[in-house]
């Protein structure tokens, strides 16, 4: 009976951004998955006009394959893989950034199939929509334009974010590496940053997506903090487990601390195995 890991990426990242820690994890004994959804991974879009020499004509009107896919479909891809990873025991669901919005959506439509949730500095909406909280204080300190620097395309044309990673620009790549890697190296920072496809899809969500008390609520929960992050800030993820905890206040989050930034924890993923694993240990014993 021994857990599954079953490990869900954020915005424009996919399952490669996790082969590090699967690696750390797997030595520890430990079995995990890495989940690709829609849209991402091998399926993601490339364009040839993403290539060197650029075309940035070309990269700003090509269609994306990632047009078109809902939360809803995020969420059907992930219980599909959930109801696999549970015919072989308990299963801990662990999300990163983004990637939380699935998790909570699945939660609350199949809480049958996880036995703990975990978030590591992900994405878990209560009382706001995802967009809502960026225009509270907790994100004051976030630099949305930044992204904006290196935006391709119009996504109300596109139906899709598009973001040209491989850009030049300076302002944008060190706007890049504060908001993700700022305690990386250079290289470390532009090796991750080339693992992160262009196109993201638009929908996250609605009020009905949010954390359910009735569903989401029954499952042993985890938050991993990440304590040096200025994507999801430190005050917007402890907003996060405070919301949390007051709509479940007899299931409250169990609360880790990992130092670091908002990637940090995949280019340096043994302090993040050793606490995953220390989550796994209970239920292996118990189904032993």
């Amino acid at each position: 009976m021994q857990p599954t890991f079953v490990l869900v990426h954020g915005a424009f990242a996919n399952s490669f951004s996790f082969a590090p820690l699967q690696a750390e994890l797997g030595l520890l004994g430990h079995r995990s998955v890495a989940v690709d959804l829609p849209g991402h991974g091998f399926a993601a879009t490339y364009t040839r006009a993403y290539q060197a020499p650029q075309d940035s004509e070309g990269l700003a009107t090509a269609p994306g394959g990632i047009k078109g896919v809902t939360l809803a479909d995020n969420v059907a891809h992930l219980i599909g893989i959930l109801e696999r990873a549970k015919r072989n025991g308990p299963v801990i669901l662990v999300s990163h950034s983004r990637g939380g919005v699935t998790a909570t959506a699945a939660a609350n439509a199949r809480p049958d199939l996880i036995d703990r949730i975990v978030y590591v500095s992900a994405w878990c909406p209560v009382l706001l929509n995802v967009g809502d909280y960026y225009a509270e204080p907790e994100m004051a300190s976030v630099d949305a334009a930044s992204m904006a620097l290196a935006m391709a395309g119009n996504p109300a044309e596109l139906g899709l974010l598009r973001v040209n990673f491989r850009t030049a620009d300076p302002d944008a790549l060190a706007a890049f590496k504060a908001a993700f890697l700022a305690d990386g190296t250079d290289e470390e920072f532009l090796t991750f940053l080339n693992t992160f496809q262009p196109d993201e899809n638009l929908d996250v969500g609605t009020s009905a997506d949010r954390a359910q008390a009735e569903t989401w609520g029954r499952i042993p929960k985890t938050y991993v903090r990440l304590t040096d992050d200025t994507s999801l800030p430190l005050a917007l993820q402890d907003r996060l487990i405070r919301e949390g905890d007051a709509l479940t206040p007899d299931n409250p989050y169990d609360v880790r601390d990992l130092a670091g930034s908002h990637l940090k924890w995949l280019t340096d993923p043994a302090p993040a195995a050793r606490v995953l694993g220390g989550l796994a240990a209970p239920l292996a014993a118990a189904g032993s």
